[in-house]
């Protein structure tokens, strides 16, 4: 047996009544009212295709320069220097993953901060694991 829910005004089932309401209309072509004119140009319009940079395959040019360091229309990438003109702190850095807490000196500002987002992470995974 088929139970049709009908409308009592109009005598037609409500999943017709549903689909007529327009609920969740799609935008218009130019989007909001005035955007397309603030942004300077067509939202709707014809899709921006994606500028393909050349791959520098130049040997002497990727031991020598910084390729993809200059972001500007005009001028040429940033030439690497000697090791020497750099500042000794540069060579001290760390690169790797992440240090660990015990890894950490409980002397420094990194190991508190540290210990600090640890706790807040463990925390906030606690609250998601509690049932009402």
């Amino acid at each position: 047996m088929i139970l049709k829910l009908f409308n009592s005004r109009s005598n037609l089932p409500i999943r017709f009544l549903i689909s007529q309401r327009n609920y969740a209309k799609a935008p218009a072509a130019g989007g909001a009212k005035g955007l397309g004119k603030k942004l300077g140009g067509k939202i709707g319009g014809a899709a921006v295709e994606k500028k393909v940079m050349p791959v520098v395959t130049d040997p002497h040019r990727l031991v020598n320069y910084c390729c993809g360091s200059n972001y500007f229309v005009e001028g040429e990438d940033v030439k690497i220097k000697p090791d020497n003109e750099y500042p000794d702190w540069l060579w001290t850095l760390h690169t790797g993953k992440p240090k660990t807490l015990e890894e950490l000196d409980p002397n420094t500002k990194q190991y508190w901060r540290k210990l600090r987002s640890d706790g807040l992470k463990r925390n906030l995974l606690m609250l998601k694991l509690k049932k009402f």
